[in-house]
């Protein structure tokens, strides 16, 4: 806290590195470079999955593709508004995934009938949010490690944030994986608002050698920034209300350090 060097946070979708952090990064975008990279900023082509048109109904532009064109937009425009860099690394959301399909399920005709058949994540409650990484994105994790480690020599970072995986959201979870291939740099943090209904894995963390971590300064600015993500806001606080949760980090405990 007391340096200048730059900071990289990792995000998983164009929204959660403010949601999660928005506070400690604009607060520390005052003194230090502060980057923030996602991972997955891109949909995927019709036929859609239930998951899908459920997730497209819920958000203010229906189409996926203007929806994610204009989420980078969001996004770039929010963060520049803090005074934190941008970059979209461009991978497909989980959503849109495709696996890679058999030559039984490679016709057009089973596409449209039961577009679940070639999708990696099928549905959202059994698939996406079940805490289990497809073995068809492990490639992706290697992948993304090498596009983050080049990031981390480029920017010159001494930190790297990552999602500790609240919510068990595989792309949280992969991103966390990217992370931890960084283990002399990286913090953790509880990933909103999912954390306001699941407690973060604290024996994990803790066997990790992490201790806790919390930053309650500017988080009334905060609920505004998150406020600008016009497409996500009203879809992930239905009510309107964005509670005021203080920011919670899991950073290496002193017996990590030593060693």
């Amino acid at each position: 806290m007391a340096g200048d060097a730059p900071w990289l946070f990792l995000s998983p979708h164009l929204d959660d590195a403010v949601l999660s952090c928005g506070a400690l990064m604009e607060a520390e975008a005052q003194g230090r470079e502060i980057i923030v990279a996602t991972l997955f900023t891109e949909s995927g082509p019709a036929p859609h999955t239930r998951a899908t048109r459920s997730f497209l109904r819920q958000c203010a532009v229906p189409d996926a593709a203007e929806l994610y064109q204009a989420r980078q937009s969001e996004d770039r425009a929010v963060l520049a508004g803090m005074g934190v860099q941008s970059i979209h690394l461009g991978e497909v959301d989980a959503l849109f995934r495709r696996r890679r399909k058999p030559p039984m399920l490679g016709s057009s005709a089973w596409d449209r009938l039961l577009p679940e058949l070639n999708h990696r994540y099928a549905t959202y409650r059994f698939d996406i949010a079940l805490g289990r990484i497809a073995r068809g994105d492990q490639a992706l994790i290697r992948q993304l490690r090498g596009d983050v480690a080049g990031l981390m020599a480029q920017t010159q970072a001494e930190l790297l944030f990552c999602p500790a995986g609240v919510g068990r959201h595989v792309d949280h979870l992969i991103t966390r994986e990217v992370g931890k291939g960084h283990p002399d740099n990286v913090v953790m943090y509880s990933d909103f608002p999912y954390d306001l209904t699941t407690a973060p894995d604290q024996p994990h963390l803790s066997k990790m050698g992490f201790v806790p971590w919390t930053w309650d300064t500017g988080l009334d600015a905060k609920r505004g920034r998150i406020r600008e993500y016009a497409t996500q806001s009203d879809a992930l606080f239905p009510g309107g209300e964005i509670p005021r949760k203080p920011e919670t980090y899991f950073v290496p405990g002193p017996t990590q350090n030593a060693a």
